[in-house]
């Protein structure tokens, strides 16, 4: 919530299930929040539903105006660290899609599964994570790297984007 003495503050977003941000400052324009997406009709929430903190959402300043500001879902929690939901479920698709990847083995596909969470996490072994799956996904195909990409552009850390989609 907005504290007055403070010049500067972080609103509170208001976030569905799949990551599309449908307010990124309810306390400062509450008449633009939702119940539901529009885009995919999932439930949305202004919490995490770890620790119940708000999730971060646009960042005040007072006399600044923004102007062509595009807010983006944070992928983890800043106050407990946990991923939220649309991180989660990004993981869990990019996890299920690795395992119907039969141009890999089982080694591989494992291998695959593994690395995923240090594609999100912006991490030393971030860079690693990339670099091995990519390796695989020239294996895989690029119709198989298409549909990785499609799952998860939102919630990978901007290093791997980097190595991964130029």
């Amino acid at each position: 919530m907005r504290r007055e003495e403070e010049p500067s503050w972080y609103d509170t977003a208001q976030i569905c299930a799949n990551g599309h941000v449908t307010n990124a400052a309810t306390v400062d324009r509450p008449q633009h929040s939702q119940k539901f997406c529009g885009q995919c009709g999932a439930g949305t929430r202004t919490d995490c539903p770890r620790c119940g903190k708000p999730i971060r959402g646009e960042f005040h300043v007072p006399g600044v105006i923004a102007i062509g500001f595009t807010f983006t879902a944070s992928p983890f929690c800043v106050e407990c660290g946990a991923p939220y939901p649309w991180t989660q479920a990004s993981l869990d698709a990019a996890r299920e899609l690795s395992a119907e990847l039969h141009g890999l083995t089982e080694a591989e596909r494992a291998e695959l599964a593994k690395s995923l969470p240090d594609l999100v996490a912006n991490t030393p072994r971030t860079a690693v994570a990339a670099t091995r799956f990519k390796r695989l996904m020239l294996k895989a195909g690029a119709e198989a790297g298409s549909a990785f990409e499609k799952i998860l552009v939102n919630v990978v850390a901007e290093a791997a984007k980097k190595i991964l989609w130029p």
